[in-house]
């Protein structure tokens, strides 16, 4: 359809939607002619110290709530985290002990303070904890009270469910109690802040569509829900996960460097695409940028990766990103900005062993993957070509404090002494 909100219009024309339960009465409470501010939520569980680049698109969405005139509301899951959503999981997650939670929760909240504006306001955002009323709640009394609106039989019939199911993979109830948790979210939500929009990845709706029927069930209220595509790369990889582990949003666990790198290192196919979910670039820029081909392609690649650093660690540490790489890969040489690795000095006495020295950097995983970098000619020691898996690196290798290695073209780390 074509919508009239600035919030629907964006969204559309930037390829985030997915589904939309009531796109029209959406469309209209989002508008000039609505009812005003609309409040919406997306949840995030603590299962990790970081949100990484898969999460990003769903972030966007609060981000893009918000600069339309409307109210995000960020729900850190500190509650539903103890119970584990089995949505689009092969397998039960691994349980987190309160203390893990709650170390999670801190590092999490760091990272939507640099896409959103929190405060008082009618528009600012705020951030609420869900474990705050789930953990009071009386398990007679709740199912009691919301137990008899979901039928399990539809509840069977939600995808997140019968993945597993198919496959003989074992649901435990615990799991399957998730999806009445987090519906119940949005009537706690909805009851506390007026909030009456729903926002997550596709592989959500079922949880989404169940919240709102507990609400119009219980309260008499509409609500909707709005969901976006889980994002794949053109090759079919999962968007946010590499060979090297998951592009994290925290520059303590992935450098910016690094994160700049992910986006720089982007498949022409994806370009366009990306440029118009993960950058706020006007359109017509981003179909210049998009038309380019060749070598200039590159170009659109540098934009699209500083564009999204600076989104998310600042355009200051994005543009020293850029021109790290502009150095190392343009220029030979070896910037102080690189990720690096302290090591103890001691062991270059007696050498250390190149394939060790790869694995202790990162830049492999063990040994045997190490190998297979010298064997296939990907490794380098400051800018060498290394061909000999029994070599060692001493003292002697050390530049301004530094061995630089390389594994490929495009990842670097600095070894550095102490």
């Amino acid at each position: 359809m074509t919508y009239t909100s600035d919030f629907l219009k964006t969204l559309d024309e930037r390829g985030f939607i997915a589904q939309c339960t009531d796109d029209t009465a959406l469309d209209k409470a989002l508008g000039t002619d609505g009812d005003g501010v609309v409040t919406g939520y997306i949840g995030y569980d603590c299962t990790a110290p970081s949100l990484h680049v898969g999460n990003l698109i769903s972030i966007l969405m609060l981000r893009r709530l918000q600069q339309a005139g409307h109210r995000p509301i960020v729900v850190i899951g500190g509650g539903t985290t103890k119970v584990g959503d089995p949505s689009g999981k092969d397998e039960s997650r691994q349980l987190l002990t309160q203390e893990k939670i709650d170390e999670n929760k801190k590092t999490i909240r760091a990272t939507f303070e640099r896409f959103l504006t929190f405060g008082e306001g009618p528009t600012d955002a705020i951030m609420v904890d869900n474990d705050d009323w789930l953990s009071q709640l009386n398990y007679i009394e709740f199912l009691r009270d919301y137990g008899r609106h979901f039928s399990v039989n539809r509840m069977m019939s939600f995808d997140s469910v019968k993945l597993r199911l198919e496959r003989e993979q074992p649901l435990s109830f615990l799991e399957f109690n998730y999806m009445i948790l987090q519906a119940y979210d949005f009537l706690e939500l909805n009851r506390r802040y007026d909030c009456t929009l729903q926002m997550g990845g596709s592989d959500q709706w079922g949880n989404i569509v169940n919240g709102i029927d507990l609400t119009r069930r219980t309260d008499q209220k509409s609500a909707y829900g709005l969901t976006t595509n889980l994002l794949t790369t053109a090759s079919g990889a999962k968007m946010g996960k590499t060979a090297q582990g998951a592009v994290w949003l925290n520059q303590d666990l992935l450098s910016v460097y690094d994160y700049w790198q992910f986006w720089r290192n982007t498949e022409d196919a994806d370009i366009g695409r990306f440029l118009k979910l993960f950058t706020e670039l006007p359109l017509a820029e981003i179909a210049r940028l998009e038309a380019l081909e060749g070598a200039e392609l590159n170009e659109a690649k540098k934009i699209l990766a500083t564009q999204a650093t600076a989104m998310c660690h600042g355009l200051e540490a994005a543009q020293k990103a850029e021109a790290t790489a502009l150095e190392t890969f343009e220029g030979g040489g070896t910037s102080d900005d690189l990720p690096s690795v302290d090591m103890d000095a001691a062991l270059l006495e007696d050498g250390l062993g190149l394939l060790q020295a790869f694995v202790l950097a990162g830049l492999a995983s063990s040994n045997g993957e190490a190998r297979r970098l010298v064997q296939g000619g990907g490794a380098k020691v400051n800018d060498t070509p290394q061909k000999d898996i029994a070599a060692h690196l001493t003292k002697d290798d050390v530049v301004a404090g530094a061995i630089k290695l390389s594994a490929g073209k495009k990842r670097h780390v600095l070894l550095r002494t102490r």
